[in-house]
């Protein structure tokens, strides 16, 4: 099961047959569960600051060049070139991926705040320490996974349903063919 979306896929239904069992209508239960929610939470910020201090300390300047698809729904869109270094790629990841923990929590707050769902604070506590755990920056720079593969940068993105239908590209291009085009699109050559 080395599948993230089959392992969040069952994860996801055995914390929802626990969350059924659990007293949630406890108070003091539902302040426990309010603080484990809580406190990996935090856990995930501390391990993204890790990640964050590892980059640094690691400092890889090595360059990298590729081609960000155009946008499907937007015609005027073109593609671009990108030019950065293993660092600043990995930081800039690294950040929008805490940005997402950070949306996570405040969507969780309206669901728990406003709806009154207490359910997925125990669902959610699991899967966000999961998640950050199984990102690439976390395979990469804290268990020490080679950049091969599904890891070299830019990480490859699944294709959604709408580049399932257009045929569109996912995520970054890398081959030599596609960065030379945007260059001389872009008025910069070798």
């Amino acid at each position: 099961m080395n599948n993230p979306a089959i392992t969040n896929l069952v994860i996801s239904l055995g914390a929802m047959q626990v969350a059924r069992r659990l007293p949630l209508d406890d108070p003091q239960f539902l302040t426990y569960l309010r603080v484990g929610y809580l406190s990996s939470q935090v856990l995930a910020i501390a391990i993204y600051y890790f990640i964050t201090m590892m980059i640094r300390k690691k400092n890889d300047l090595t360059v990298i060049k590729y081609v960000n698809p155009a946008a499907p729904m937007n015609p005027d869109s073109k593609p671009e070139l990108v030019t950065t270094t293993v660092k600043d790629y990995d930081l800039a990841e690294t950040g929008k991926a805490m940005k997402g923990l950070f949306v996570g929590i405040a969507f969780m707050c309206f669901l728990h705040g406003y709806m009154k769902y207490t359910q997925p604070l125990f669902i959610q506590g699991l899967m966000t320490i999961k998640g950050v755990l199984e990102s690439n920056e976390a395979k990469l720079h804290i268990f020490g996974s080679k950049p091969e593969g599904t890891l070299s940068r830019p990480f490859k993105q699944s294709g959604g349903f709408l580049e399932s239908l257009t045929g569109a590209a996912a995520g970054p291009q890398t081959d030599a063919a596609t960065i030379k085009s945007a260059e001389k699109a872009g008025g910069k050559s070798d």
